[in-house]
Order: structure tokens, then C-alpha cells, then sequence
């Protein structure tokens, strides 16, 4: 066989190798990681809801989801995922229908090799439902794994290759429904951590409360004005007032301004965010795995998740463990912390491919 006949060939087999696809089916958005026009890697992010409707002339039930859905239809959108799993038989069908229409939206192909994230919460029904909506979709014919969400994530936060997989250290994922973390050596999970009492969704509350103290009782905000509040507004060092407006039930508009109504939920789950790390896992990490433990400290400790988007806020959880261990400690993000777990599972699916 000629050099043209042997590359010809080669070329025929890319072309018929399976797409690896990474996803994460997260609480408040999902992730794609597919490959582009211009033989590169995208993200595809939208939120995790849905909503159903009438069709005006056929009368036939459509679904829309994502912004739209929670745009056009706020008293009826469903944020099926809120625990952060599929909990039950009517969340395992709008979970099946959202992810359906997200994949059919973006054409992921059916002759794919998925990996998708999980998250680490001790919930075994929940993560085999969520393995049976990703598992029974149209897509990942041609393979579908799962890994740790927080291993996911922190592949990016170590460089652009799969180095983290034969590494030792430590991942702590900054979710909406989980704060997790786990030491990896050489991608076998050492004493994996999570809480749901410090979350991107305690924040939501946090700013909702916090909000209705500023105002002195006159503003009452609902959970996803306070989110988005925090991420279009959150800023640790350079965080500036803003002034909003909401209608009030006899008539008429009330203009407001936001300060500590978002300053402190971020500062103190800064504060709880590094008490959980340093007085709970990384102690249970040293009694457990002794040498994993000083291995894992010498070097970054990836931190990734929604939580860790906020500007300033990985250089303020590095300044406040580092006080809170009375030893230095370097702290490492990916250029995109939200949607960091789509990205490490995409190269893992390449690597699978």
C-alpha cells in the first residue's frame, strides 16, 4: 500500500470515528462540550428547566426549555434538577424530555462516545436516574462513561491534556446543590467529601434574606433575581452598589439599592467554604491517606464550579485556607469554572475515541 493509499485510509477512519461529547447535567445549567466548525471544542451552555405548552393550532404539547422556557413561562418553568439528581418518576421524565430536546437542539449525533459528570452526593437512586437519562437518550451509541464531577472539572484547571489523571491533588467543586471535595491519586478517588449547607443555591437564600434586611422589609426578592444578582453583580475586591426596581402590589414602582445584600452571602460562604475544607475534609484526608495528604498540599488545589466564576473569589478562598492551615497553599482555576466538568469529561471522551 502506497504513503497516499495508508493516509487516505486514516483520514477515512477519523471521519467514521464516533464524536466525543462531554456533559453535565447540572441543578442550574448543563453543559455540552462538543467539536466546532474549525476542528476545535465548544461549550454549549443553558439553563436546566423546561416548560410545557399548547400549540395554538394543532393543540399538540411542545416543550421549551432553557432561558426561554424561564422568561416566558416563570410561574410554570420546572427547574427539574434542584437537588442536584433526578429524585423521582416525574423528574426523571422532565429530566428525559429537557435533555432530549437539548441534544436534538444542538444536533449532537447519535454515533457519539459520551462522559458525563456526576456529582458526589450519597444518593444512589438519584444517580442511577440520572444515569438512566443519559444512558437512554438518543445519543453516546458508541460508548457512555461517567467520572467524578469534581475530577472533570479540575482536568482543565491543570492544562490542556488529561495531566491531572496521573496526578495527586485535591479538587474542590463549588456547585449550586454541593460543596465537594476529594483527593485523586491517579484519578482513584481518596476520601470524597460533600455538604449541601454551603452552595451556590444557600447563596441564592442568602441574597434573598439579605435583601429584605437591607431594604428594611420592602423589597422581597424571589431565588432566581437573587441569582441573578449574583452573577452579574458579585465582585470580592471591586464589587460596586446597583439600584434595581420592582413593582409594588398596590401600584406604583420602589427603586432600591443592592450593597451587603450581596457582599456578605459571598463573603460568608467564603468563610463557611473554607471551614468545611480545613476542619473537615482535609483532616479526615490526613487520618485516612497520610502521604496522599502532604503529596496533594505541595501542589494547587483545582477549584472549580458556578461558585468559583465571582471575581476575586479563588484568590480570597487561596488567602483565607492558607490563614486557616497556617501554611501557604496555591489555588488553581480553569479559565471557565462553570463549565469545567463538560470540558474534562470531553477530553476524557476523546481519549476513549
Amino acid at each position: 500500500m502506497s504513503d497516499a493509499e495508508s493516509t487516505d485510509t486514516t483520514d477515512l477512519d477519523d471521519q467514521n470515528a464516533p464524536t466525543p461529547v462531554g456533559v453535565k447535567l447540572g441543578s442550574t445549567r448543563t453543559v455540552l462540550d462538543l467539536p466546532d466548525d474549525r476542528d476545535g471544542r465548544e461549550r454549549r451552555s443553558t439553563l436546566t428547566c423546561l416548560a410545557t405548552y399548547e400549540d395554538a393550532i394543532t393543540g399538540a404539547e411542545k416543550v421549551l426549555f432553557g432561558r426561554d422556557a424561564a422568561i416566558e413561562y416563570p410561574d410554570a418553568v420546572r427547574f427539574m434538577l434542584r437537588s442536584g439528581l433526578p429524585e423521582d418518576d416525574d423528574g426523571v421524565a422532565d429530566a428525559e424530555r429537557f435533555f432530549e430536546a437539548v441534544v436534538d437542539a444542538h444536533d449532537v449525533p447519535a454515533d457519539s462516545a459520551v462522559v458525563y459528570a456526576v456529582p458526589t452526593i450519597d444518593n444512589e437512586t438519584g444517580v442511577e436516574n440520572l444515569e438512566s437519562v443519559i444512558e437512554g437518550s438518543s445519543i453516546g451509541e458508541a460508548a457512555v462513561r461517567s467520572f467524578p464531577e469534581s475530577l472533570c472539572g479540575a482536568i482543565p484547571a491543570y492544562g490542556d491534556g488529561l495531566d491531572a489523571i496521573d496526578e495527586v491533588f485535591v479538587s474542590v467543586n463549588m456547585g449550586s446543590t454541593t460543596l465537594e471535595a476529594c483527593a485523586y491519586r491517579r484519578g482513584e478517588q481518596l476520601s470524597p467529601f460533600s455538604t449541601g449547607s454551603v452552595t451556590g443555591n444557600e447563596v441564592d437564600r442568602w441574597i434573598v434574606a439579605a435583601v429584605e434586611e437591607e431594604s428594611q422589609g420592602r423589597v422581597h426578592i424571589d431565588r432566581t433575581t437573587a441569582r441573578e444578582y449574583k452573577e452579574e453583580h458579585a465582585d470580592v475586591y471591586d464589587f460596586e452598589p446597583f439600584t434595581d426596581v420592582v413593582q409594588q402590589p398596590g401600584g406604583g414602582s420602589h427603586e432600591f439599592t443592592v450593597d451587603r445584600g450581596v457582599r456578605d452571602p459571598v463573603d460568608r460562604y467564603i468563610d463557611d467554604a473554607v471551614d468545611d475544607v480545613a476542619n473537615e475534609f482535609l483532616p479526615e484526608l490526613a487520618n485516612d491517606h497520610m502521604k496522599p495528604y502532604q503529596l496533594a498540599l505541595g501542589r494547587p488545589i483545582a477549584v472549580t464550579g458556578g461558585m468559583a466564576c465571582i471575581p476575586g473569589l479563588v484568590e480570597e478562598f487561596e488567602k483565607r485556607l492558607s490563614a486557616e492551615l497556617d501554611r501557604d497553599v496555591d489555588v488553581v482555576a480553569p479559565d471557565d469554572p462553570a463549565t469545567a466538568a463538560a470540558e474534562g469529561a470531553a477530553r476524557i471522551a476523546e481519549r476513549l475515541v
